[in-house]
């Protein structure tokens, strides 16, 4: 559904969220196979250890949440490069949450980061992707926004809205020769799952899942999810008629 990526010398990558997790991954394997990448986060010493002095590495720490860093970055990877090949949206934030402990501004928070963060960075690249006429940019949602999940009363809706916002970019840029990369992993072993006292099925490291999402960038897919036996089983779950899918969600888990 994308053109192929058949290579990644010289590529030239912007990576937002790099600094742990997935993105820190996917960094340091694309900088591994000849990449230029651009690392940004809050977090400046984590870009700093994964550029790790190399001459393909461009450490822009910023805040998703900040519309002028994401502008002031994008301006910086134009001047030192002339284009961006392909962004990947990262960065997100998650914080258990149910009806009963309900915190308006953790919700906002959570909104702030995963979803208006999003929009802030697609006003930075999409002019320059539509300009240049190629390239493409992947959004890293969540399975989480398949169905509603307990503990996830805020975290799944934003990630919802990022696989319908992938959709509708996919219809509006495809055309013009962009490719758009929608990213769901399940449970992956980061910083925002440590903290979960749940079982979590089928976790995977980051390391793992950066390998997944780098196999489906270069194989041009649309709906790029890992792992598979723990993410077709979302997908299906979610075609059933609400009696069974909210008895099976409370069966599975426990709440």
């Amino acid at each position: 559904m994308n053109p192929r990526i058949r290579h990644w010398h010289r590529h030239r990558v912007w990576i937002i969220g790099a600094s742990s997790g997935i993105g820190a991954e996917t960094a340091r394997l694309l900088l591994e196979r000849g990449a230029k990448v651009a690392l940004s986060a809050r977090n400046r010493d984590g870009l700093q250890a994964i550029a790790s002095n190399d001459c393909c590495a461009l450490v822009l720490p910023l805040d998703i949440t900040r519309h002028e860093d994401l502008i002031a970055a994008r301006d910086r990877i134009l001047e030192r490069w002339g284009g961006i090949d392909l962004v990947l949206v990262v960065a997100g934030t998650y914080n258990k949450m149910r009806a009963d402990n309900f915190d308006l501004a953790v919700a906002n928070r959570i909104v702030d980061t995963n979803l208006r963060g999003t929009l802030n960075c697609l006003d930075a690249v999409l002019p320059v992707l539509i300009e240049q006429g190629r390239g493409g940019i992947g959004i890293v949602a969540s399975v989480a926004g398949l169905g509603g999940l307990p503990q996830a009363l805020i975290y799944g809706p934003t990630k919802a809205a990022l696989i319908n916002l992938c959709e509708s970019l996919y219809l509006d840029l495809r055309p013009r020769g962009i490719g758009v990369y929608l990213i769901n992993p399940g449970f992956v072993a980061t910083p925002l799952t440590a903290g979960n006292d749940f079982a979590m099925p089928a976790l995977i490291s980051a390391t793992t899942a950066a390998h997944e999402l780098i196999r489906g960038l270069e194989r041009g897919k649309f709906n790029i999810h890992f792992p598979k036996r723990f993410t077709n089983w979302l997908r299906l779950l979610r075609l059933l008629p609400y009696r069974w899918y909210f008895r099976l969600i409370h069966k599975v888990t426990g709440l």
